[in-house]
């Protein structure tokens, strides 16, 4: 198989190493802007199979006949970017899988799925850990009841050392993370799709050997779980999670306006808050360290006239070996495997499809144990 890997980053990494890992990789061509980021990457992988370019993903000279040469493109670069990468890769007959995260742009890919269909490959927008391999648990866990009454979805990146002021590392890009906090979350409430403030419905829950922790509405982090699984579940939402106190603080950033998209007058000229408040997140955040994922999939319902539960939980440490964190493992791993299964006519579904309607989630539970992933079921339980 071919692949076109746009980005070098972080993520990036992670999805390159378990790229190059599958045997049956022909060529992995990296495109990446950025000189140094670009040389990082070289540095980690040293593979006779990675051509590489210096380029921008929206030069369309460059990027079109790379998405015509490969089998399956994976965008691990801003979301912004890949409404545009979706025309591309449709044009170039290229299947196509990116991180996502944002509902505004998956919703104008989904909206290229006639043109994809007649091009004969899948789009598959928001494939990382959340929205990606969150949202696939979910579905897989709202499958096989007689009524399903809540799935629940609870999703965090900690570092394993929390320091002040936040008690958070920052893990991917800032914009994205602030659009998480600020922008409305998608649920179901009583059969009801709606949506609800970041940052409300704040929780504590916790996990073995981890203490107390909290969680509260972040958007994105479920893609379109609450769309397909309307009128099969009840209730249904995703939270995010964080060491307690991180809400109340990042609440008291927003009521500043420090969140805010449109400008503000200063004697600097007009400026837009959060594009302050970025840097300054990236400031006081540590960006490297030793870091994990904490990850809970919960579904309730009816099954032969007995209430029970099933949970599905997952707690990932960085791999200091091929230093890759637990974040770029748990957002890159997912990703890659989605690849190689559209590389390998492995799913075959033409058309922008939401993941959760065409993965083979069992398969894909498999493959990422097979990368020392451990991922625990309880099995049906009775409801306490």
């Amino acid at each position: 198989m071919r692949c076109l890997l746009l980005g070098a980053g972080m993520q990036a990494r992670a999805i390159a190493h378990d790229l190059l890992n599958q045997t049956d990789l022909e060529e992995l061509v990296v495109v990446e802007y950025d000189q140094t980021t670009l040389d990082s990457f070289l540095a980690q992988l040293d593979d006779s199979r990675v051509t590489f370019f210096l380029g921008d993903v929206r030069d369309l000279d460059l990027i079109g006949p790379l998405m015509g040469d490969a089998d399956v493109c994976i965008s691990a670069v801003n979301y912004w970017y890949n409404a545009d990468l979706t025309g591309l890769a449709i044009r170039g007959a290229c299947h196509f899988v990116d991180l996502g995260g944002n509902n505004d742009i998956v919703a104008k890919q989904f909206a290229q799925h006639d043109a994809a269909c007649a091009a004969g490959i899948t789009i598959l927008p928001d494939c990382g850990l959340a929205p990606g391999l969150a949202g696939l648990l979910g579905w897989h866990l709202a499958l096989g009841w007689d009524e399903c009454e809540r799935v629940e979805l609870r999703v965090g990146g900690l570092p394993v050392e929390p320091k002040p002021p936040l008690n958070y590392m920052i893990v991917f890009a800032v914009q994205g993370l602030i659009n998480e906090y600020i922008e409305p979350c998608q649920v179901i409430r009583d059969g009801v799709h709606m949506t609800v403030p970041g940052m409300s419905e704040l929780e504590t829950l916790e996990f073995e050997g981890f203490g107390q922790l909290e969680a509260f509405q972040t958007s994105g982090g479920c893609s379109t779980l609450p769309q397909t699984l309307l009128g099969r579940v009840r209730n249904m939402d995703y939270k995010t999670i964080r060491y307690p106190g991180h809400c109340e603080q990042i609440r008291l950033l927003m009521d500043l306006g420090l969140t805010a998209s449109g400008t503000v007058p200063t004697p600097a000229g007009d400026v837009r808050p959060r594009d302050v408040l970025g840097p300054c997140l990236e400031a006081v955040c540590p960006k490297t360290g030793p870091d994990l994922v904490l990850l809970r999939a919960e579904a309730v319902g009816t099954i032969r006239g007995e209430r029970k539960r099933r949970r599905i939980e997952i707690v990932d440490h960085e791999d200091t070996d091929m230093q890759l964190t637990a974040m770029m493992r748990m957002t890159g791993f997912p990703a890659a495997i989605l690849a190689a299964m559209l590389a390998r006519g492995d799913i075959d579904e033409p058309g922008a499809r939401p993941q959760e309607l065409v993965v083979p989630v069992e398969r894909l539970i498999a493959e990422l144990r097979n990368r020392a992933i451990t991922i625990t079921d309880s099995g049906l339980m009775p409801v306490d």
